[in-house]
């Protein structure tokens, strides 16, 4: 007898050996227990998942003398016909290549003949969203109301190309991808039943390939074991699919994390220039990736990527270097490249280009790459790499925080600032109050008797170095003064830790007193949130950066309106008069 594959030698005879679709069964074994067997399924969901197979069971079972368990027996001169090639009770019809309104009407006259060795025939149609819609309107009516003795089962994995009037005929079942562990207990079984032995890191790999697919899994197993001489090793099943190793996938996502484009170029181009495929390596790089961002968010990392030691210590330290936000940004870049790529007629050059693009933000106008380098220069503070006397001093520093702002005003230039920035809908009154104090907006804190509240929050003088950063952008001309409280703006609604700040500057508004700028409010709730030493101080530091010296925060009370005047005049001049007002 031929070799047969896998995938066919162990292909499940009764419903206790389909791997999952739990639902699926469980509504046919009741079918079948209460003999209400219908007249047409539509059997639909991804490739290898078991469609074909358990439509083979259901039609050998419904057909079966003596169910066990409400599977085939075997045993019953109806499974041992039905065993042979040449039954006539059961057709499987290719529609894919079967799909003309000929072979349609030929069923539709076939059909009306009893079965020969069972009590149904059975018509299996496979690939059914490759009919044409003549052939389609052909069966429409035969599919309605077949003889009692037939029964038809649609199987496809476009249930969305089938005619409405079809899919309103039958019952419909949708088969879903098998989990990853499941497809892991059904390769060992497999490979245990051959005799093979094999290491469990080569079972998860070849699980991770199969991608929900019990065939794809059962295949890539078969070449597996042929390939392997000895014990399956996770190298082999590498080696069999093409992928690049391990540990080059790592130094290149190594160097793409921590911006080094021409280490992350050169190793890339080493690894094409040695045959690989473009998209595997670019494949293998998202995987590589994936495994980065479940080792830096799950607990339970190790049994969920289930790599061997050294592969996983290799991925927790690529992962300890990179923050989470860039992990998303390069993941993004890569999955982005991964779908121009089947339209490229150059794979090379757009994998080249988004692996220079993910190591080089600097390059890209975009807010995640802006994010990630504030972060980044965030990170080099609390890391105390500079601290901001240093960054006066040091040349590279300086250089960095220009180039940081010089980009914010080019990315943000004409943005329009949002009326509402706050991702939550809190009233200013709950935000400031966060420590739990009193409300601000409280009326003994909104009046005010002496009509002007000074409250000089930062002086220059009181600096004991210059900022030669300051004096660089320092405004001189009515001009550059005049755009210093925009960029100040644009500043706040960069730093996501300072929505609250931002929100609560938006509606100030502002003149220079000399070199000092004032910033008025008619709030006592804003008033005393921009009071808090901790925003202070910060405004002081991003006004510094501006160019801004001194600044100082005046709370003056709003000045009474010309309606408001009238109305209290009026009810001066008519004391005692009930007094009605309109909007």
């Amino acid at each position: 007898m031929a070799y047969l594959a896998f995938y066919r030698m162990f292909r499940p005879a009764t419903f206790d050996e389909v791997v999952r679709q739990e639902h699926i069964v469980r509504i046919l074994k009741n079918q079948l227990a209460s003999d209400k067997i219908g007249h047409a399924y539509l059997f639909c969901g991804p490739r290898g998942t078991g469609k074909t197979t358990l439509a083979k069971i259901f039609a050998r079972t419904i057909n079966c003398e003596d169910p066990v368990n409400g599977s085939p027996c075997g045993k019953c001169a109806a499974c041992k016909a039905l065993a042979e090639g040449g039954n006539l009770d059961i057709y499987e019809i290719d529609a894919a290549s079967n799909n003309g309104v000929d072979e349609m009407r030929d069923l539709r006259e076939k059909v009306q003949y009893p079965p020969v060795a069972g009590k149904y025939k059975v018509y299996i149609i496979d690939e059914v969203h490759m009919l044409t819609q003549s052939a389609f309107n052909a069966v429409l009516k035969t599919l309605e109301e077949p003889p009692r003795h037939a029964v038809f089962i649609l199987a496809t994995t476009e249930p969305q190309k089938i005619p409405a009037t079809i899919l309103s005929r039958c019952m419909r079942f949708d088969f879903k991808l098998i989990p990853q562990k499941d497809l892991e207990e059904l390769v060992k079984s497999v490979l245990l039943k051959t005799g093979k032995e094999f290491e469990e890191e080569a079972v998860s790999a070849i699980a991770r390939a199969g991608a929900g697919s019990a065939r794809d899994s059962l295949s890539i197993a078969d070449m597996c074991a042929s390939y392997s001489r000895g014990k399956l090793t996770y190298e082999d099943v590498n080696a069999v699919l093409g992928s690049t190793d391990y540990a080059k996938v790592a130094d290149i996502c190594g160097a793409i994390l921590k911006e080094n484009a021409s280490e992350a170029l050169s190793l890339t181009e080493e690894i094409i220039s040695e045959g690989k495929s473009v998209g595997i390596l670019l494949k293998d790089m998202l995987n590589f990736l994936n495994n980065c961002t479940v080792v830096k968010v799950c607990r339970s990392a190790r049994e969920i990527v289930n790599l061997p030691e050294e592969m996983f210590n290799t991925t927790s330290k690529v992962a300890e270097a990179a923050d989470g936000h860039k992990l998303l940004r390069v993941t993004e870049i890569l999955s982005k490249a991964e779908n121009e790529l089947r339209y490229s007629s150059n794979g090379r050059i757009t994998l080249e280009t988004a692996v220079f693009k993910s190591s080089a933000p600097q390059t890209d106008y975009n807010i995640d790459a802006l994010i990630g380098r504030i972060n980044a220069l965030e990170n080099k503070l609390k890391n105390g790499e500079y601290s901001c006397a240093s960054a006066v001093t040091a040349t590279p520093a300086k250089a960095e925080v220009k180039r940081a702002f010089e980009f914010s005003e080019t990315a943000f230039d004409g943005a329009e600032l949002p009326e509402e920035p706050l991702p939550h809908k809190h009233t200013v009154s709950e935000l400031i109050s966060d420590d739990g104090g009193e409300s601000p907006f409280a009326p003994s804190q909104t009046k005010s008797s002496e009509g002007l509240i000074q409250a000089s929050l930062w002086e220059s003088n009181e600096r004991k170095t210059e900022n030669p950063v300051s004096q660089a952008f320092k405004p001189a001309t009515e001009s550059e003064k005049s755009t210093v409280f925009a960029k100040f703006i644009r500043s706040l609604r960069t730093t996501h830790k300072k929505n609250v700040l931002f929100a609560l500057c938006m509606d100030l508004s502002h003149k220079f007193e000399g070199e000092k700028l004032v910033l008025i409010t008619d709030n006592a709730g804003v008033f005393k949130g921009l009071s808090r030493e901790e925003n202070a101080n910060f405004i002081g530091e991003v006004l510094r950066e501006l160019g801004v010296e001194s600044y100082e925060l005046r709370f003056a009370e709003k000045a009474e309106s010309e309606d408001d005047k009238a109305l209290k005049e009026l009810k001066k001049n008519f004391e005692g008069s009930e007094i009605e007002i309109k909007e």
